[in-house]
């Protein structure tokens, strides 16, 4: 007795430890499995080789081929639902939904929004399974397809189920019973059937659960569908274990464990060795419990190594396509989001490389206007050296003309005082007829010498050569005359004295005195060159 109560006891401790520790497997199994009769219609079992898949996706887009990419994407979305993606699931579901739309087809459309909506109830958002449920009904309602509108009302009473309104829950299911009917489908009359049980298990009407969960047995056992056939069998054992009949429930649950060793379903073994524990626990037998417990355990290990294996698999895949970011967030808002993240980022670059761009463009645009700036300088300066060359040629030709002009007059008077000479000599000789006639020569001569007619020409150009000279000369003396400025601009040319005497027609004596009074206007010191300082202005 002793003993009998120790199993008890190790049993209880054992049954806690499952709870705490594998309550997330047995929760992951259960959500993997879509085993159970709760379980909305659409969605169906996971197909291996998602990498495969996704290659296969890329050559059907490479191929434009929409319809067999709409189909893959939805079998993809089928794949991440069992493995638990639901956000990447619903993602991939919704691009073969547009594809499907775009493409008008119809019926395709209608089964992928079912799995929409399977995805919105499991995602917690009820409301939207609902839309996605409705637009299927009328899809299928238009086309006549009473298969696929009673399996839409199947999942929409299967909705209002989880939201505890079971009489509405009840009317939809009969009226999929009904259509599954007309279309002649007996795998619809049973899937009915079972939801029709679980309705009344919810609802504690176990006699009719156990009543629509027999009918459901029956017809997939007709229709060798094994793995409802195994569902309804642990179905029918948990009716019998809630109604305090363990032992009658033990031959549904070893049915249940013998099909799913067949067939080697993992999901349902483990659900079976659950079931098991459950009753032998039920019925004082411990030590089966604790051993069928402990399969169970080993089961769910198992489904969980396998099924992270597959997820690796997966996530390896979406990770290759670049949408493990949109997986890891989870929710399209996030996905939206990092869309706009990369067109702002998209944007910033963008922006960067006009902004650089417009300053590289500045930057030629300086480099060429300084170029040309470059150029005219060049240009203005070969202009200047240019017309320095020509003006510096203007003022030797002009120089020559000037020293010409200068030395034509030195002739000229040096002319005029040979003449004057002989003339003199003539009147001295005393012959009275000619006397006045040459005296009268003589006077004219002599004004010539004080009179030059050609000091206006030589004046111009001097200034030309000497520009601004006689205003520069004036601010030294004021009170200069007309005979000073000549002898001021012959002093400047660095004739010598004689040929000064000789153009202004004066003797060296003459000049003497003219050149002293000069000093005293230009106020010079004493002991100062006049002819440096003349020099220097």
């Amino acid at each position: 007795m002793r003993y009998r109560v120790n199993i008890a006891v190790m049993l209880d401790d054992f049954l806690c430890r499952m709870k705490n520790s594998l309550l997330t497997l047995v929760l992951f199994s259960m959500m993997l499995s879509g085993a159970r009769a709760q379980q909305p219609d659409g969605l169906p079992a996971t197909a291996p080789g998602f990498p495969a898949l996704k290659d296969s996706l890329e050559k059907a887009l490479a191929l434009k081929d929409p319809i067999a990419a709409a189909g893959l994407l939805s079998r993809m979305g089928h794949e991440c639902y069992h493995l638990g993606y639901y956000p990447q699931a619903l993602d991939y579901h919704l691009q073969a939904g547009q594809l499907y739309r775009k493409e008008q087809q119809w019926a395709l459309l209608a089964q992928n929004l079912n799995d929409i909506g399977t995805l919105y109830y499991y995602s917690r958002q009820p409301e939207a399974a609902r839309n996605q449920y409705n637009e299927a009904l009328a899809l299928y309602t238009r086309a006549g397809n009473f298969t696929g509108m009673a399996q839409t009302l199947g999942s929409i009473g299967h909705l209002c189920e989880k939201r505890q309104d079971y009489d509405s829950a009840a009317y939809y299911q009969h009226k999929a019973l009904a259509l599954f009917g007309r279309a002649t489908d007996p795998s619809g009359i049973a899937k009915i059937y079972e939801n029709l049980g679980s309705i009344h298990e919810d609802l504690e009407r176990y006699d009719s659960a156990f009543h629509y969960f027999n009918k459901s047995l029956e017809l997939n056992i007709l229709q060798h569908n094994n793995l409802a056939t195994i569902e309804i069998y642990n179905n029918l054992g948990d009716i019998l274990r809630k109604t305090g009949r363990a032992a009658e429930s033990l031959p549904f649950t070893r049915n249940a464990l013998h099909l799913a060793l067949q067939a080697r379903e993992e999901y349902q073994l483990s659900s079976a060795y659950r079931d098991m524990a459950r009753a032998f626990n039920l019925l004082g037998r411990n030590d089966s419990a604790f051993h069928y417990g402990e399969l169970s355990r080993e089961s769910l290990l198992n489904i969980y190594s396998r099924e992270s294996g597959k997820q690796l698999s997966v996530i390896q895949a979406m990770y290759d396509t670049g949408k493990k970011d949109r997986e890891i967030a989870g929710l399209r808002n996030s996905r939206n989001m990092a869309i706009f993240l990369v067109i702002g980022a998209l944007l910033l670059v963008t922006l960067g490389v006009l902004v650089i761009s417009r300053q590289r463009l500045r930057i030629r645009n300086a480099a060429l206007l300084r170029m040309q700036e470059q150029q005219q300088f060049r240009t203005r300066t070969e202009l200047l050296q240019l017309q320095e060359e020509n003006l510096k040629q203007e003022l030797e030709t002009r120089s020559k003309v000037l020293g010409a002009h200068t030395l034509h007059i030195i002739q000229k008077n040096q002319l005029l005082e040979e003449v004057r000479q002989k003339l003199e000599t003539m009147v001295n000789d005393e012959r009275r007829d000619q006397k006045k006639q040459l005296r009268q020569l003589q006077q004219l001569i002599h004004q010539n010498f004080n009179h030059d007619q050609h000091w206006d020409e030589f004046r111009s150009i001097f200034e030309q050569i000497h520009q601004s000279f006689f205003d520069k000369i004036r601010e030294y003396g004021v009170a200069l005359t007309q005979n000073d400025l000549r002898l001021v601009a012959l002093l400047k040319m660095n004739l010598s004295s004689a040929d000064i005497a000789v153009l202004l027609g004066i003797s060296q004596d003459s000049l003497r005195v003219v050149r002293y009074r000069l000093r005293k206007k230009l106020q010079l010191r004493q002991g100062e060159s006049l002819t440096a300082f003349i020099q220097s202005i």
